[in-house]
């Protein structure tokens, strides 16, 4: 079939750090099967998948368990291939066609900027099972989207993390993001995410948890530009701006390596 294949490093300009997503171009539609397959092969927390070309391209996101509804790593590395190999220009802006409805890209000084859906964080109980999933008591418990928001208030609990993935496996919930603010000079919260029903234990860098993050700091901090850090041992950067209920993730990327799919 001779598709074409890329691996890249999403929210980092470093080759071997942020977040490995891989990128499949596609000449014509496969099926569901055959795309999970791919992930599963490719055994990275996300694939992206694309077929169409200019402004009318369809992606979806596979993990090597399920198809999932939003990935912010592997739609920057989408983009970044799109814009890096020419096949779009740098000056034009990307749609892609999602379960998320459609999303756009643009390359702005430098950086890719994505444009996503905002989601609010509705305040819930602090309840045990969370605690011991976590193994540390947060101050604040949300559900926010799919996904249950922690709030520490020292840093240090976020580095120190050493979660029970079987039972934050149980939660009702996609995954567990963990957030506080920040002890390092120039940004102004970190997180990390754990997401180990989507078959990802921890996810090195997450552009989607940042569509949480950004409204919550918004609304704690009173501003709406931020400079954000996942702390997982790989480590990222993100620039995020809330305007209503979108929020834009800017990030950089690094191609590690291009082929061809045979099968």
């Amino acid at each position: 079939m001779n598709e074409s294949i890329y691996q890249v490093d999403a929210f980092t300009k470093q080759a071997f750090s942020g977040n490995p997503a891989g990128v499949v171009l596609l000449k014509k539609g496969r099926s569901d099967k055959w795309m999970l397959l791919v992930a599963s092969e490719m055994n990275l927390s996300e694939t992206a998948f694309l077929i169409g070309e200019k402004d009318s391209y369809s992606l979806r996101w596979f993990t090597p368990a399920i198809e999932v509804d939003l990935c912010g790593h592997a739609t920057l590395s989408a983009a970044h291939i799109l814009y890096e190999e020419g096949i779009v220009e740098k000056s034009e802006l990307i749609k892609f066609a999602t379960r998320s409805g459609v999303l756009t890209t643009s390359f702005v000084d430098g950086w890719i900027e994505m444009n996503f859906p905002s989601f609010t964080a509705e305040k819930i109980v602090i309840s045990d099972v969370v605690i011991q999933a976590l193994k540390s008591e947060p101050v604040e418990m949300y559900n926010s989207g799919e996904n249950i928001m922690a709030v520490f208030s020292n840093p240090e609990d976020i580095y120190n993390l050493s979660p029970d993935f079987n039972l934050i496996k149980q939660l009702d919930a996609q995954g567990v993001i963990v957030t506080s603010l920040s002890d390092e000079a120039g940004f102004d919260f970190i997180s990390r995410y754990f997401a180990p029903k989507v078959g990802v234990d921890e996810d090195p860098v997450t552009g989607s948890a940042h569509c949480n993050l950004g409204p919550y700091w918004g609304g704690v901090l009173k501003k709406d530009v931020f400079r954000a850090k996942q702390v997982s041992d790989r480590g990222g950067e993100l620039l995020v701006r809330v305007e209503g209920e979108r929020t834009f993730i800017r990030g950089q990327a690094v191609t590690i390596f291009s082929g061809k799919i045979h099968i």
